[in-house]
């Protein structure tokens, strides 16, 4: 089911300033084998729709807003680790699996528009924001993941996710990112969005 999703994002451009995650090396499999359990699991049809990828979290797991602390407490059981993760932890991580825990019924899934990890020229151990390009090269990936997994509602995390969504022709509400100081408005409207999930 999700074969064609992963051969969209392979073909995606990856410049020098972009890591492809989900490649045929060691790590890349290990990733794959992560977001396809990942994604496999049961869940709400709502797609958390973030920017980018950063290198503490997805870049090690493969899997969206899922650091090595995640994986080590359990958070979505059968993940795997590298042997040597690049980094421990990730602040939206933390956050956004700690707001989740409050979250009633199938959880939503969550996605970045641009698939690949930018960093900043020559660091890759650095997070920079995709350029318009990369986001309109990465939106097929993300309609794809819509299209096979049954998605009915699309939200941003973020304003420069929303922005970056309405680049590639995709619109969608926005929730506010849980990262520097958003975490208690993340929750507010998180939570309001799972109320009106199932009242409908």
């Amino acid at each position: 089911m999700l074969d064609r999703f992963f051969d969209l994002i392979r073909e995606v451009p990856a410049p020098d300033d972009a890591e492809l995650l989900f490649g045929f090396d060691e790590l890349g499999r290990l990733r794959e084998r992560n977001l396809r359990r990942y994604l496999e699991t049961p869940h709400a049809p709502i797609l958390l729709l973030g920017e980018a990828p950063g290198w503490r979290g997805m870049t090690v797991t493969g899997v969206p807003f899922t650091s090595v602390r995640e994986v080590d407490a359990g958070v979505l059981p059968g993940l795997e680790l590298p042997a040597q993760p690049q980094a421990p932890w990730e602040a939206s991580s933390r956050v956004f699996w700690e707001k989740m825990s409050a979250w009633r019924g199938p959880l939503p899934l969550s996605w970045p528009v641009y698939p690949h990890h930018p960093f900043v020229a020559g660091r890759p151990l650095t997070n920079r924001t995709p350029r318009s390009s990369e986001v309109r090269a990465g939106a097929p990936v993300a309609e794809e993941l819509i299209r096979a997994l049954g998605i009915e509602t699309i939200v941003a995390v973020g304003r420069k996710a929303q922005g970056a969504l309405a680049e590639a022709g995709i619109e969608a509400p926005a929730v506010r990112h849980p990262a520097q100081g958003g975490a208690r408005m993340f929750t507010e409207q998180l939570l309001a969005l799972n109320r009106a999930m199932l009242d409908g």
